[in-house]
């Protein structure tokens, strides 16, 4: 019996604590065979084109060359999946987002201090991203510079005259409490819900969906797997991007046409019904699907209160979060869309809503993109089938 060949992981991070502790973690974890290491990116370009990785572990903040640029160079000329490991500040988040969108596949988090104790404790979690990103499929990495293409060209907020009359200002009501019992969804409302799930690769996803919409686009609510502090930073950059507003969930924030709620990390994000509205509610509660916030989570919400109201797009990701309540926003009558291979990174999360019977429509990150405007009013006429 033949045995698979070991996923090849190079290491490339100026700390020689981190090259020694992961090299020790990732090549006794099976399956897993650490090629080499360098200190810096001018020192591990030369090792590796002797012999390419399957996956790379890029710190960001290196003498000689920043992680940033090394990632951009590998995804211009040789797209490989890459896993950011990067201590973080609120200043780090910010250039790591930076990361994700130049085409990094995840990220861990590591400290400061403590960081031999942090990479034993937290190494079955770092396995698993290694692992994961090693399933990426290559042909849809070309990070920013390849999804770029998917967007027509727009301005940004510093170009364009932002109107914000259909905001109606701040949208808080004193006294006014988000409802804390479903209501039975109207059959017909004006607001309408697009709750759109991602995870590995969804980073730039969202923003070759995002950018090109609209200033006065469907409301919607995101989940996109990421720790705390990241997803703040996150949403201020597509907020940057993109003619309709972007930003970090909070509580009692009304689902409305032309914003963009992000799911904070760290915390599971709902959709309630307030009237003839919906609103934001953020929960503390235990990881679902071992993800908090979690697409699930947001996904049965929306079938909850929306129904026919609601657009649930389900998009590359490892794993399974979001496949389940895909299938329950369906059987509540809302459109289901779920992201093709071809186009996906990974094609975990939306394959698996396939197979559930999930998905009304199976979709190229381009389809999704030119539907998202028009909330995909058209229904198709046969559900999809599994690829």
């Amino acid at each position: 019996m033949t045995q698979s060949k070991p996923l090849r992981v190079f290491l490339v991070d100026d700390s020689s604590v981190v090259r020694q502790v992961l090299s020790g973690l990732l090549g006794g974890a099976g399956g897993i065979e650490v090629i080499g290491s360098a200190a810096d990116p001018l020192f591990a370009l030369p090792k590796m084109e002797r012999n390419w990785p399957d996956v790379i572990v890029l710190d960001i903040e290196m003498p000689r060359m920043d992680g940033i640029t090394f990632l951009r160079h590998i995804m211009n000329q040789r797209p490989t999946p890459v896993v950011i490991c990067s201590s973080l500040t609120e200043r780090d988040a910010e250039v790591t987002v930076q990361a994700l969108a130049s085409g990094a596949v995840d990220v861990v988090t590591k400290p400061k201090i403590g960081l031999k104790d942090f990479l034993h404790a937290n190494s079955s979690e770092i396995v698993r991203v290694v692992r994961a990103a090693g399933q990426v499929h290559r042909r849809a990495l070309k990070g920013g510079a390849g999804l770029a293409g998917l967007a027509e060209s727009v301005p940004t907020k510093g170009e364009i005259s932002h109107n914000v009359a259909h905001n109606g200002g701040h949208d808080g009501v004193a006294g006014v409490a988000v409802a804390k019992t479903p209501v039975a969804p109207l059959s017909r409302t004006t607001d309408q819900v697009v709750a759109c799930g991602t995870s590995t690769g969804g980073t730039q996803a969202l923003e070759a969906i995002l950018t090109p919409l609209p200033e006065l686009c469907p409301g919607m609510v995101v989940v996109q797997h990421m720790p705390e502090k990241f997803t703040a930073a996150f949403a201020r950059r597509l907020n940057g991007l993109c003619r309709c507003e972007v930003r970090e969930a909070q509580e009692n924030d009304r689902v409305m046409p032309g914003r963009v709620l992000i799911a904070p990390g760290g915390r599971h994000m709902l959709v309630q019904r307030s009237g003839a509205h919906y609103r934001i509610a953020l929960s503390d509660g235990p990881p679902v699907n071992r993800h908090k916030p979690s697409v699930d989570v947001l996904f049965r919400s929306v079938a909850k209160v929306a129904g026919r109201n609601a657009v649930g797009v389900l998009m590359t990701g490892m794993g399974d979060d979001g496949a389940n309540g895909l299938l329950l926003m369906r059987q509540a009558g809302a459109r289901t869309i779920a992201q093709d291979q071809q186009s996906s990174v990974v094609f975990g999360m939306p394959q698996e809503a396939i197979k559930r019977g999930a998905a009304e429509r199976v979709l190229s990150l381009r389809e999704i993109a030119a539907g998202l405007p028009h909330g995909f009013r058209e229904r198709s006429a046969t559900p999809a089938s599994p690829h």
